[in-house]
C-alpha cells in the first residue's frame, strides 16, 4: 500500500469517527422557563444534535432535580435532520418553591442520556421568567 493510500484511508477513518462522535453529542443550547399558574411552568428547551434519521436522533429531553427525580419529560416523536437546532416545549411542569436548582438532560436513540446537562439556577427567575444558555 502506498503512502498516499494510507493517508487517504486514515483521513477517511478520522472523518467517519468525527461524524459519529458529533452525532453522539446532544447540545442543550438554551432553556426558557415561564410561570403559568399555581406552581406550574412552561419549559422550552433548545437542542442541537446531528440526527441521521429514524435510527439515530435526539428522542427526549427531561427536567430533573438535584436528586435525579424527573419533574417533566418531553418525548421527541421524529428526527430533526433538516431542522437544527430546534426548540420544543413542555407545559404544566410542577416546580416547587423549595427547588433552587434543576437540570435539563437530553437523550438520543443510540447513545442514551448525555453527560452534558444544563444546570438551571431557579433563584435567578424574575417576574415568573428565566432564560439560561449553555456556556
Amino acid at each position: 500500500m502506498t503512502m498516499k493510500k494510507i493517508t487517504l484511508l486514515a483521513s477517511a477513518l478520522l472523518l467517519a469517527l468525527s461524524h459519529s462522535s458529533k452525532a453522539n453529542n446532544i447540545s442543550i443550547l438554551a432553556t426558557a422557563i415561564i410561570h403559568q399558574s399555581h406552581g406550574e411552568y412552561l419549559v422550552n428547551v433548545k437542542l442541537e444534535h446531528r440526527d441521521t434519521g429514524w435510527q439515530h436522533y435526539a428522542d427526549e429531553w427531561r427536567i430533573v432535580d438535584s436528586q435525579g427525580n424527573i419533574l417533566g419529560s418531553r418525548v421527541l416523536q421524529h428526527p430533526h435532520v433538516n431542522e437544527q437546532p430546534f426548540t420544543r416545549a413542555l407545559s404544566n411542569v410542577k416546580l416547587s418553591n423549595e427547588l433552587d436548582t434543576v437540570y435539563i438532560e437530553a437523550h438520543d436513540k443510540v447513545h442514551g442520556w448525555t453527560k452534558n446537562r444544563l444546570r438551571i439556577d431557579l433563584s435567578k427567575m424574575k417576574n415568573g421568567r428565566l432564560t439560561s444558555r449553555s456556556k
